[in-house]
């Protein structure tokens, strides 16, 4: 199973790697990116934060703003962890993960239907969902492969390392709301969502996923218009896409064009074969039994240091390290960060109020005893007593990565 899920047809990693990139492809890129991801195009977006586009090939520097390219066709954009360092994630800084591609939005008008085992079905513009009640949320999408490239044996996929996460404030309607209006059956279990991209070829599959209708109707999942404060990036499945805070990406579709309320889950790649994973832990390099896999639903405990940046030089002396930590179920409750060389756990200050779906920042002050290298590390443990493991149990896919979070430095 190509995993992430890469398209079936593709080859490890999927897409073309960054390494190809010359200097005017990149500047390329940054444009394309730069215009997609906001109002203003380049200079209003990329140059707010200082971010730019970076090979993935190239070296880390201290507080280094710039995207990590996983692949052009699809984009992929891993965040470094300055873009990280905040309880927002700037819309810029933001993890940009694709199947098949944006589709060509602003052709036409956009719309979304809800259909199916429903009572009344819906035609509704972007203004008919803008005249609703709104509902903000702040949620931490996921990658359900972030972290991919640290299981060990490695497996085939998008190498995502730390940045495919990000923390933002999704604005738009109660997807029960929708429901409610257009009166469900009862026989409805599950809802699906056709999203308005595309395949690259006839062979490749639609990238169509749904969920339990229970989990549709809960009150934070939403039918997403705005991303911190502005309208919903294209890239980041604008103008409508899913919320399901404290779900992996995996379940947020984007470029939502059409709500088919079914009684049964999808039928499609994506749902049967994509995006699932052991029930129980398997030794690493083994096959599970397909009748042991589930769909890749809640997020597991995490955290994640975004200061110092990784392999950073540091001066004798104090030193705030800082970081994010989130869960599925329920919120963090404590983080505790320590180094490889001295592994006594120092509880760490956590900020922001615990909310399930949402990510909470740490800060710990760390003097270093000399000059050397140093690794820190850092776990977290929610509140349902879920203690982030040493390294996460291994599966053919790489999926919900949440090992210690290991960042060299050197201190002179």
């Amino acid at each position: 199973m190509a995993s992430d899920v890469e398209n079936p047809l593709a080859r490890e990693g999927g897409g073309v790697p960054a390494a190809g990139l010359g200097p005017d492809r990149r500047g390329f890129l940054a444009s394309l990116w730069g215009g997609m991801l906001g109002v203003g195009g380049l200079a209003g977006g990329l140059d707010r934060g200082g971010l730019g586009v970076a090979r993935g090939d190239e070296g880390a520097v201290a507080a280094d703003r710039r995207m990590i390219v996983r692949t052009e066709r699809p984009l992929n954009l891993e965040s470094p962890s300055a873009a990280l360092d905040s309880f927002l994630t700037p819309n810029e800084g933001f993890f940009v993960r694709s199947h098949h591609g944006a589709p060509a939005v602003g052709l036409r008008t956009w719309e979304v239907v809800v259909e199916g085992l429903v009572d009344r079905p819906l035609k509704l513009s972007l203004a008919d969902l803008e005249a609703m009640d709104a509902t903000t949320i702040p949620a931490v999408l996921q990658c359900a492969g972030n972290g991919r490239g640290l299981f060990r044996p490695r497996m085939p996929g998008l190498t995502w390392e730390r940045g495919a996460v990000g923390h933002a404030e999704w604005a738009g309607v109660r997807l029960a709301a929708l429901l409610e209006r257009a009166g469900v059956k009862p026989e409805a279990a599950h809802v699906h969502f056709i999203g308005g991209d595309v395949p690259p070829t006839t062979k490749a599959p639609p990238f169509t996923r749904s969920i339990p209708l229970a989990r549709a109707l809960a009150d934070d999942s939403l039918i997403a218009l705005k991303m911190n404060g502005e309208p919903l990036p294209v890239l980041h499945g604008g103008p409508a896409r899913l919320v399901v805070p404290g779900w992996a990406a995996n379940n947020w579709s984007k470029w939502v064009r059409r709500i088919v309320v079914s009684a049964e889950e999808a039928q499609t790649f994506y749902m049967k074969t994509g995006y699932r994973i052991p029930r129980e832990p398997v030794p690493p390099g083994v096959n599970p039994d397909p009748a042991s896999l589930v769909p890749v639903e809640w997020m597991n405990v995490k955290s994640l240091i975004t200061s110092p940046d990784p392999d950073a030089s540091l001066p004798l002396g104090p030193r705030e390290v800082r970081g994010v930590a989130w869960t599925g179920e329920g919120h963090v409750v404590k983080v505790e960060v320590s180094t490889v060389q001295d592994p006594t756990w120092r509880e760490a200050e956590l900020l922001d109020e615990p909310r399930q779906g949402s990510w909470r920042r740490f800060k710990l002050a760390w003097t270093p005893p000399a000059a050397g290298s140093y690794t820190l590390q850092a776990r977290a443990t929610d509140s349902r007593g879920e203690i982030q493991p040493e390294v996460s149990p291994w599966n053919k896919s790489g999926y919900l990565w949440n090992g210690y979070d290991r960042i060299p430095c050197v201190v002179s």
